[in-house]
């Protein structure tokens, strides 16, 4: 995948974040240079840890590309995490890659990769039980590949328009159960959705590995995502494998005749799907977990059972403080969301009524998740 930006636009694109750092920098290992871009938002500080997400880029392509491309940095700056952008090395052919298991290549990516986690650490304050992998491509190749052979500094992975060479598959070492989102096309050329003979494995065959592994549940919930775009000639059905050990799910975005491009995004040639945007639901779906499965996964799974009918909120609209009324015999916890899928706030709702307070947020509509259950929030001036 390779998609050329002209200088002009990555320098106009690049004033609307000014306020934001993005440093380019590179780390020796194995004998070679090793270039990433890392991109830190206006809310770091220092004091508090942040999530780490890595964004790969797929074959032929470049860091600066995928930043662009696959872009997370808006909502970075709201949902407070840093992205690292890693440089592939050239290959035989001389075109940048990551090395995933098949063609010839020798680079220990796996190891570069490790190294700049612990590189990372050194000068970030990062919550290390939160670091992510997506990807394009060859960058999704990647991000599963690490899922099998870096496991215990990864707590979900995710691929667009990527998948797993059957060795990576067949020799999968997965330490702890792992959250999947895969987003895919089923007319992708490049990788093909039904899977490309000793080199790719079909995106079904994915989706049964992981949610083997991570024992959910084997019928899927399956629904369609609102054609919000009736002009980009493609629709989008979401599967999600559910009840998996830790709480974790295996998500699948199938965009029906949909190619090799990221959803959502404004550089794409031919066009893209436009139902969804592929770096919101990347990051919604990692959001909620942490090395250990699902946040808040052991008190949600008892307090859930209790949520017998919808909770209330009042007063709503509200301008700062909510009163939240839930007949619960103990507590549970709740999360806000913007519409763009960040999460803002987190707590717990303790017993019949509980305040939370929402006066630093913006003016605009958010979703309060208790349980199992959202409701809409608005917030006015």
């Amino acid at each position: 995948m390779k998609i050329t930006l002209t200088l002009f636009t990555l320098l106009v694109l690049s004033l609307s974040t000014e306020a934001q750092q993005t440093i380019n920098a590179s780390i020796t290992h194995g004998g070679l240079t090793r270039d990433y871009i890392l991109y830190v938002p206006a809310s770091y500080d220092g004091t508090q840890a942040f999530p780490l997400l890595f964004n790969f880029h797929g074959y032929t392509s470049n860091a600066a590309e995928q930043m662009f491309y696959g872009d997370f940095r808006p909502i970075a700056d709201t949902a407070r995490f840093l992205i690292v952008h890693p440089q592939g090395t050239l290959d035989g052919t001389g075109e940048p890659h990551f090395n995933v298991g098949w063609g010839g290549s020798f680079v220990d990516d796996v190891g570069f990769t490790a190294a700049l986690i612990d590189s990372l650490l050194l000068d970030y304050n990062i919550n290390e039980d939160r670091i992510y992998s997506t990807g394009m491509s060859n960058g999704g190749y990647m991000s599963f590949h690490l899922a099998c052979n870096l496991s215990d500094r990864f707590a979900a992975v995710g691929s667009v328009t990527g998948a797993m060479v059957p060795a990576t598959m067949a020799g999968c070492n997965a330490t702890h159960p792992t959250p999947i989102i895969q987003i895919h096309g089923t007319s992708d050329a490049t990788v093909p959705y039904n899977g490309g003979a000793g080199w790719s494995v079909s995106i079904p065959n994915i989706l049964t590995h992981w949610r083997t592994y991570n024992n959910c549940d084997a019928t899927p919930v399956v629904t369609n995502v609102p054609n919000i775009n009736t002009t980009d000639g493609s629709t989008v059905e979401k599967t999600v494998y559910e009840n998996g050990d830790n709480c974790t799910e295996v998500v699948h975005f199938k965009v029906n005749s949909g190619g090799h491009t990221w959803p959502g995004s404004a550089f794409n040639i031919p066009i893209t799907n436009y139902d969804i945007n592929a770096s919101v639901e990347v990051w919604k779906f990692f959001s909620q977990y942490d090395i250990n499965g699902k946040i808040n996964c052991a008190t949600s799974s008892v307090d859930e059972n209790e949520l017998s009918e919808a909770f209330s909120v009042s007063p709503n609209p509200t301008n700062g403080t909510i009163s939240v009324k839930a007949k619960l015999s103990g507590s549970t916890n709740y999360e806000i969301y913007s519409l763009t899928g960040e999460r803002l706030l987190t707590g717990t709702v303790h017993g019949y009524d509980t305040e939370i307070d929402l006066s630093k947020l913006t003016s605009n509509v958010y979703f309060l998740r208790l349980g199992d259950q959202t409701m809409k929030v608005v917030k006015v001036d």
